[in-house]
């Protein structure tokens, strides 16, 4: 017996040790959720249309290259949909040619002759994969920024199934300025170099533009906005260019970016580039000498200088920017550009001030639903009560080590599991004292009374315990958000539940019982 008694007291002397070794010291240990900690919550969605735009746009570049360089010319390609465009004017003594580098280049299209015009379609298999690593890439951008920003422990994870597979959800704890992180998130930072024409500069109006053009623009070319603003950085106009659809070089041939200053002070990103990307723009800028290079970001036109010399692998990208911008843009721009737009579905914003106040609710819950359980087992229970009381202590000392073992996240709902289970964990207690008195008044003797109320009383505490565990896996693997911080923290309660109420109580008696040879009453 007492051999039983002394590897038990080490077992729970350990456990014990582990679980306050483990939580302490609970405000750096015990990580807390947005709702008692503040901060954003967004549910976003990834505009995958725009990547299977650009992923079109790239296959029609590189056709229409691969078809220049075999000589066919007068060869038009236009794209007639997000995944659909078309050559028109292929010579038939040429289709054969045609035919050969689109089977080579293009493995994920299917296209079909009408007369002189070859129609390609993107394949289904092949949609549906860029939609899904549009949808990754964006969640792995999107935590490179926040990361870079500086935002502890943040949650970024992809929700949603079938045809809602394109849902994020961003946790950010701790954020002051939702402005600024919603910016940094939103912001596409598709960044492209591009040849303005070379005849042809800005106008105030697209009508003046096209006029210059004769009513039409080139084929070749688009239009592209650019704010002007005045010295506090308004908007006080916009101007128009004609910009060559061929890019030079994208975001993509970034090794670095950074925030500087220009030679008048002026908030400025300088940039390198990658060894395949600087041969590509050195090869470009020394033959277009005196003409203006346009910095586009998202689709606006940053800037146009004019290239005077040959650029390398470094330059510098100008602007009307605050500081701020600056630094935001150049940490995007090292995290790297969305492939395709996010839309905003869902935003919460909690103050810090409001998850104090949770907090301090929860922790007054706590107290109070632990005081009422406590008068309840000792007022019914009397000297047994007390041993249910320094088993519930022991449970919620064992929650808390699990949870910041676990570095689970500690939400409302999860201040809201621990209530409850405080309340459960006297439940096998209860069960395992009733039955106790049911032998006590059938004539048994009190230490056969207590080993026979736990023998008994243990198969309805198990199946209790594991159905509602269960009931709490299940929340976890369908919940999002608070409901799996409520099951994260009922599963573990439940757990420690069984070890207190069944090991350690029954430690307890045992340990009491086993200082005198004869006892003839239990204060139960």
């Amino acid at each position: 017996m007492k051999n039983s008694l002394t590897w038990r007291a080490v077992l729970i002397v350990l456990v014990l040790v582990a679980a306050v070794f483990s939580a302490y010291p609970l405000e750096e240990k015990i990580r807390l959720g947005l709702d008692l900690q503040g901060g954003m919550h967004m549910m976003l969605r990834v505009k995958t249309d725009d990547a299977l735009r650009s992923e079109t746009d790239k296959d029609m570049e590189r056709l229409r290259q691969q078809l220049k360089e075999e000589g066919i010319s007068g060869v038009t390609v236009s794209r007639t949909g997000d995944t659909q465009f078309e050559v028109n004017g292929v010579p038939v003594n040429r289709r054969e040619v045609v035919k050969k580098q689109a089977d080579r280049y293009l493995g994920g299209w299917g296209w079909s002759w009408s007369g002189d015009l070859l129609r390609f379609s993107m394949d289904t298999g092949y949609r549906e994969q860029l939609k899904d690593q549009a949808v990754t890439q964006a969640e792995q951008t999107i935590r490179n920024r926040v990361d870079a920003y500086g935002v502890s422990e943040p949650l970024i994870s992809r929700q949603g199934m079938g045809g809602q597979n394109d849902r994020l959800v961003v946790q950010l704890p701790g954020v002051d300025d939702p402005d600024r992180i919603r910016e940094l998130i939103q912001s596409t930072a598709f960044l492209e170099f591009r040849f303005a024409h070379p005849n042809v500069g800005p106008q105030e109006s697209r009508e003046e533009l096209l006029g210059a053009f004769g009513g039409s623009l080139p084929t070749d070319y688009e239009i592209f906005p650019e704010i002007v603003r005045d010295q506090l950085m308004q908007e006080v106009g916009r101007k128009y260019w004609p910009i060559e659809t061929r890019r030079v070089i994208t975001g993509r041939d970034l090794r670095n970016a950074r925030s500087s200053s220009d030679q008048f002070g002026k908030p400025t990103v300088v940039f390198e580039l990658t060894p395949e990307g600087g041969d590509i723009f050195g090869t470009e800028t020394s033959a277009n000498v005196g003409r203006s290079l346009a910095i586009i970001l998202d689709g606006v036109v940053q800037s146009a200088p004019t290239i005077n010399e040959r650029i390398s692998d470094r330059g510098q990208i100008t602007g009307s920017f605050t500081r701020e911008q600056v630094d935001d843009l150049a940490l995007v721009l090292r995290s790297g550009a969305l492939p395709a737009g996010i839309e905003y579905l869902e935003e919460r914003t909690v103050r810090p001030s409001l998850g104090q106040d949770s907090i301090d609710k929860g922790v007054r819950a706590i107290f109070i639903g632990s005081l009422l359980v406590v008068l309840m087992m000792v007022v019914v229970y009397k000297f047994s009560g007390i041993n249910a009381v320094v088993a519930l202590a022991l449970n919620v000392v064992l929650v808390l080590g699990a949870l910041a073992w676990l570095d689970a996240t500690l939400t409302l709902p999860g201040l809201a599991g621990i209530v409850l289970v405080i309340g459960m964990a006297v439940d096998a207690n209860v069960l395992i004292f009733e039955r106790i008195r049911e032998e006590l008044h059938s004539g048994r003797t009190v230490k056969s009374a207590v080993e026979s109320g736990f023998s008994k009383a243990l198969s309805t505490i198990v199946d209790a315990n594991v159905t509602t565990l269960i009931a709490a896996l299940f929340l976890f693997q369908f919940g999002t958000g608070p409901i799996r911080g409520f099951a994260v923290t009922l599963s573990i309660g439940i757990l420690a539940s069984l070890f207190t109420a069944v090991f350690v109580s029954r430690f307890i008696f045992d340990l009491v019982l086993s200082r005198r040879e004869r006892v003839e009453r239990l204060s139960i």
